[in-house]
């Protein structure tokens, strides 16, 4: 059934806000007992009181409030040989590589398939194994292996393949694989069910017989484990004697990309490989990802947003509407002139994604409201069409979750009769077990996921069924966090908002999926100028009581109730909600408040 969290109604309303613009109750984040540890562990531990609340409000104990802020990836990194199978798996690998195998690595065509392809491959090529990369077209092949597949790389000769980000559930590929005396070695993360497919090995955190509490990770998280596995396989082995032993930190860039853009939860391992990652991309040594910065024109340091949302979507972008290998092709080239291509075509594509999104969001966003009605309307959003692209579903869902502040999917709907669909979740609700309960109730034709990110393939006839049988499970589950609240960390004006003070807040970072990035409620402001920018954002600045100016964006609103709000109050005073960031230019860096929600005093 949808897992829940407590809610948020029984705290009291921050600046007394019951509904805001958007129609949104603030709630103060932090509840009496929270407010105690903040104040312990910032008076024990010479935190700051912003910092010391921003850990309280996501659960980090006074104790543990020193180690929080310094995520050592030596700490937190597991014996890899805590997953299930992962023995069998590097001691295969192993194999190959030392017999001189050929190996091919079969990758989904989204941004965690690419970094675990990528990185895969980097890993085979500094043990001197140049194995091949194969990433299934979205529109022709679907999700994961599949027969066809399995049979042109026994044809191409490989022995040995790795299926990264995908397998778990493909029951038909791998018996095909292995009829063709291919050996398969799967490496995922996708939930499953207590049947596996026939495989070598299966390392899957999310297995029902693994026990070692890492569900967590996403697929290229698991596949840096496999690697540190094989990499001790060889050490062991006496197999660097004669060479030098890969630097494997150096690819943490490529997971943290990979764990920030398929939104797992950013705790734990995660934290640390983030953390490390977004270090490690700041040096810039991965060619394909540093040209991919510069056409997307990436200010500053690297931080979880600019790969949720600028790097991320831009590898998706070949997966979605143009050749899927693309992404995975850019991370694993080390030659700057092919990065560069790569990198602009990717770029290309992404602009194309977006008309066709925002002509298919217009259309979701209708279907929506209308569904809704005046009422809360349905926990969880169903929508469908004949016009749109399936590459791009995926987006239009996340758009749907944020806009209506619950889970949703959206299908686009084939000439077959079948349709092809994407979810997106909200904290609290488990998505991907919902999807596959819906497979398992013979509702859907094949789906799964995880908590945050589900797909399916459903028969146009049977939308209504699961639209019936999700709203079913949201109620067994007690139903999910109110669609109308808004939890706020703590009051701040533009005056503290300074550059040093964002730094700060960072520390408690990196923020995302499990690990909320701090909202921040700015009372009393005035706007001062106001004007749409752009795509569709709304930009202003924001002055406190002392006449201190904040720069401020609410990004894709124009059309929203909150976007319209602030465009007819230009000189008025508003209490705004949002999340502080530090924007980059041409060597100077100021604060920038990314707006949320709004209400007025």
């Amino acid at each position: 059934m949808l897992q829940t969290l407590n809610t948020s109604q029984d705290r009291r309303a921050f600046l007394g806000v019951e509904q805001s613009l958007t129609g949104r109750r603030w709630a103060e984040r932090l509840d009496g007992e929270a407010a105690r540890v903040a104040q312990a562990m910032a008076q024990r531990h010479g935190i700051s009181d912003i910092v010391a609340r921003v850990l309280a409000g996501r659960g980090v104990a006074t104790d543990d409030a020193p180690d929080f802020l310094d995520p050592a990836l030596k700490r937190l990194m597991p014996d890899p040989s805590l997953l299930t199978d992962m023995d069998a798996a590097a001691a295969r690998i192993a194999d190959a590589i030392t017999g001189g195998e050929a190996i091919a690595i079969f990758g989904d065509y989204d941004v965690d398939g690419a970094t675990s392809s990528a990185l895969m491959l980097r890993f085979l090529r500094a043990a001197g194994c140049d194995a091949t990369v194969y990433i299934p077209d979205r529109i022709f092949e679907g999700y994961g292996p599949n027969p066809e597949a399995m049979g042109k790389l026994a044809e191409g000769g490989a022995k040995l393949v790795i299926c990264v980000d995908c397998g778990s559930t493909s029951f038909e590929a791998l018996t095909e694989a292995r009829r063709l005396g291919l050996g398969v070695v799967v490496l995922d993360h996708h939930q499953v069910g207590a049947e596996l497919p026939p495989a070598e090995a299966v390392v899957n955190p999310n297995r029902q017989d693994d026990l070692s509490g890492l569900g967590h990770l996403a697929a290229v998280g698991v596949t840096f484990l496999t690697v540190v596995a094989v990499n001790r396989v060889l050490r062991a082995r006496g197999f660097f004697a004669g060479r030098a032993a890969p630097d494997l930190l150096q690819w943490l860039d490529l997971v943290a990309l990979g764990t920030v853009c398929d939104v797992v939860p950013l705790v734990g391992l995660n934290r640390a490989f983030v953390t490390k990652g977004l270090l490690a991309m700041g040096r810039r040594e991965n060619k394909g990802l540093a040209a991919l910065a510069d056409v997307a024109r990436l200010g500053g340091p690297p931080a979880p947003y600019h790969l949720g949302f600028m790097l991320g979507p831009r590898i998706n972008a070949g997966g979605r509407i143009g050749d899927a290998a693309l992404g995975a092709r850019l991370l694993a080239t080390d030659d700057a002139e092919a990065s560069a291509t790569i990198a602009a075509e990717l770029d290309r594509l992404n602009r194309e994604r977006q008309v066709l999104e925002t002509a298919m969001l217009e259309e979701a966003v209708a279907e929506a409201e209308a569904e809704i009605g005046s009422g809360p309307g349905p926990a969880v959003l169903v929508t469908a069409s004949d016009r749109w692209h399936p590459g791009v579903v995926g987006l239009i869902a996340s758009r749907l979750k944020d806009r209506f502040q619950r889970p949703s999917l959206a299908i686009a709907l084939q000439p077959n009769g079948l349709g092809a669909g994407s979810g997106r979740s909200v904290a609290g609700v488990d998505l991907g077990r919902a999807v596959r309960r819906a497979v398992e109730q013979g509702i859907a034709v094949k789906g799964g996921g995880h908590a945050m990110a589900a797909g399916l393939t459903i028969e146009r006839g049977r939308l209504a069924d699961l639209r019936a049988f999700l709203s079913a499970e949201a109620a067994k589950a007690g139903g999910a966090e109110p669609m109308g609240s808004l939890s706020i960390d703590a009051a701040l004006a533009a005056t503290g908002a300074t550059i040093d003070m964002i730094g700060l807040i960072g520390r408690a970072g990196p923020f995302g999926a499990g690990h909320a990035e701090p909202v921040f409620a700015f009372p009393g402001h005035q706007v001062g100028y106001v004007e749409t920018v752009g795509n569709g954002h709304v930009r202003a600045s924001l002055r406190s009581p002392d006449g201190t100016a904040l720069k401020a964006m609410a990004f894709r609103a124009a059309d929203t109730d909150l976007g319209r709000a602030l465009l007819d109050s230009r000189g008025q005073a508003l209490h705004v909600a949002g999340s502080l960031s530090a924007d980059h230019w041409q060597g100077r860096s100021q604060p920038s408040l990314r707006i949320i929600d709004a209400a007025r005093p």
